[in-house]
């Protein structure tokens, strides 16, 4: 298959496109930075830079490359920009699917979240409403109207090169005293088992599919642990404030019906584990 990968250097397409080379599909990689595409072609890809906010380049870059599918992995975070990366999911996406459209490409594997439910009792499914009006749910209809399209909510991801990797983003601030093991509930999974899983969706049907581990958890669980793990202070339990959301835990009943099996099904064995 030959395959587009829109987003081939961050933590998850970095990790897909090895896989996707070493299974015989023939990948042609984009990077918004001109260093990296090294990297790209290093990874056996034909690198290509693209700005997906330029939509003349995005679409020549589909007609040129003329792919079986487009895997939509790209985000931007780097820089703790929620705006941005809102922006790469309403305007990038839209972008992509006009491009995608005038090319001829009719599939698409769009990298989604989990955390988008309302409060709810019970975990939710893929048939589940999301809540209305977010970037996310722009993102994910922009895909639908491709003739073909699945959608990968992943959870909230841990491993190397995450957040939650020594050094990163959350485990600074859980050494620092700086979160808190309130109410709210988090659907983990190790960024080996979306890569794995992200690999396996090309033989699925079409569809939503969420792609987390067998354990949500809330703060007061979980974060007690992760915090052992990397020797950080233990966190003191508190309430939420009034009215704000708990969050839903989600299923993963339809991913694994498809074949997927999480080497690591639970945080509490792939979470880093406490020295001595």
């Amino acid at each position: 298959m030959r395959i587009l990968l829109a987003g081939g250097t961050g933590v998850i397409g970095s990790r897909i496109l090895p896989e996707l080379v070493a299974a015989g599909h023939e990948v042609v990689a984009t990077t918004r930075r001109e260093d990296r595409l090294a990297l790209l072609e290093s990874l056996g890809a034909c690198g290509v830079l693209l700005d997906v906010h330029d939509a003349e380049r995005v679409a020549a870059t589909l007609t040129e490359a003329a792919p079986d599918l487009l895997l939509h992995q790209l985000t931007d975070l780097s820089g703790n920009d929620w705006e941005a990366n809102a922006r790469v999911r309403r305007e990038g996406t839209a972008n992509l699917v006009a491009g995608a459209t005038a090319a001829g490409v009719d599939r698409m594997i769009v990298q989604s979240i989990t955390w988008v439910f309302p409060d709810g009792d019970t975990p939710a499914t893929e048939d589940d409403p999301i809540v209305p009006g977010t970037a996310v749910g722009v993102m994910e209809g922009l895909a639908r109207r491709l003739p073909r399209s699945t959608v990968l909510r992943y959870g909230m991801l841990y491993g190397p090169g995450t957040w939650y990797a020594p050094g990163g983003r959350i485990a600074v601030a859980v050494s620092a005293g700086q979160m808190q093991a309130n109410p709210a509930i988090t659907s983990f999974v190790h960024v080996d088992d979306v890569v794995a899983a992200t690999v396996q969706s090309l033989d699925w049907p079409d569809g939503i599919y969420h792609v987390v581990d067998d354990e949500p958890a809330p703060a007061t669980e979980w974060l007690p642990v992760y915090a052992a793990g990397i020797g950080a202070p233990a966190p003191q339990p508190v309430p939420l404030p009034e009215g704000a959301p708990v969050g839903r835990a989600v299923s993963n009943a339809k991913a694994r019906a498809a074949g997927w099996t999480p080497a690591h099904p639970s945080w509490r064995t792939g979470f880093p584990r406490p020295r001595g």
